[in-house]
């Protein structure tokens, strides 16, 4: 082999290996979400499978409650995680913490495609994926004249029927802020009127209810006819009373988000922010929603009625809701706690 061959062999090895190194490079990259673990075939289906043939990357979890896995993030410092799953209450604490990265808007294009309730719900941090309300629900067949109010919850004719969720589930502290609208009060300012009102509710009250199964028994045997409940919930209710009602309120529903972040240690952050822009797609989004996974935030989502009866859903639907100050209640959650089980020990 002559000189200038020798060259070239050695130029077109050297090439070879640096694609080699990229195409490895690529391929090591390892995506890791922080997530609750729930309808995991149909988030593989629908989102992890389609981005890693997007991304070339691997993807890992960490599955857990909202709790352990903010913990453990605390506790590492925002190191570990690309990406975390958090409903919003649970997501303004790691804020508070220091845990999670600002995000730029501009990396997500998809946002300029979601309610704007949803695009930054907690200032500069990560957008809603879904989005989902408060309510009340009753046994339209036992429950006369319908509920339409929340102050219909201290009608005497609900006495013994009614479940409340507990404190220190996702539903429980507004509990709190709607007994201090009754009462005539703020309940962030003046507690001990809210938790007077609840007093008066109790005569009404059956048991409080702290998972969503524990709430489908209680209205299977009938001890309950009428409850505090988020709507993921009304599905499993109507299978077993299929005249369990969604009210439709004068004074409004309250909405509930969930939240994904970019944790302040993330190794991969232009991988996260194309992870979430992905799943705030309008296909992602339409696919988890027929599929019964989540309510979209997307608004180019369209739902035939039968599907969209379980969901928050539609301009509408979503721009009566009302929004909590998070900020404000996670202050306020530990005396609540403690004058809620003080109340209902009596």
């Amino acid at each position: 082999m002559n000189v200038s061959r020798l060259l070239r062999a050695s130029a077109v090895a050297v090439i070879a290996s640096f694609a080699g190194a990229s195409a490895a490079s690529a391929q090591s990259k390892t995506l890791t979400i922080s997530w609750w673990g729930y309808n995991g075939e149909k988030m593989n289906a629908n989102i992890i499978e389609p981005f890693k043939k997007i991304c070339g990357c691997d993807i890992v979890f960490e599955t857990g409650n909202n709790a352990d896995r903010l913990n453990k993030l605390r506790l590492r410092d925002g190191k570990g995680v690309d990406v975390i799953y958090l409903s919003d209450s649970f997501s303004q604490l790691g804020i508070e913490q220091g845990q999670f990265l600002e995000i730029d808007p501009a990396k997500i294009p998809n946002l300029a495609d979601i309610y704007e309730l949803g695009r930054q719900p907690q200032g500069k941090y990560g957008p809603a994926y879904t989005i989902g309300r408060v309510g009340i629900v009753y046994d339209s067949a036992k429950v006369n004249p319908p509920i339409t109010s929340w102050n219909d919850l201290w009608r005497a004719d609900l006495e013994k029927s009614i479940s409340l969720p507990g404190i220190t589930t996702t539903a429980g502290p507004m509990v709190v802020l709607q007994a201090g609208k009754h009462g005539g009060t703020d309940a962030f300012e003046d507690s001990e009127a809210a938790f007077s009102a609840i007093e008066e509710l109790k005569p009404n009250v059956v048991k409080n209810y702290n998972t969503g199964s524990e709430l489908v028994n209680l209205i299977s045997t009938g001890e309950v006819r009428v409850a505090i409940a988020q709507d993921f919930t009304l599905a499993s209710m109507q299978a077993a009373v299929p005249t369990m009602t969604w009210a439709k309120l004068t004074d409004g529903d309250i909405a509930t988000v969930n939240t994904v972040n970019i944790p302040k240690g993330s190794e991969n952050v232009e991988l996260a922010y194309q992870f979430i822009n992905f799943v705030l797609s309008k296909e992602v989004q339409q696919k988890e929603a027929e599929q019964g996974v989540d309510a979209p935030i997307n608004t180019k989502v369209e739902l035939t009625p039968e599907q969209a009866k379980m969901w928050t859903y539609g301009a509408e639907q979503v721009n009566s809701l009302s929004r909590i100050d998070y900020a404000k209640m996670n202050e306020a959650k530990t005396d609540w706690i403690d004058q809620w089980n003080e109340l209902f020990a009596q």
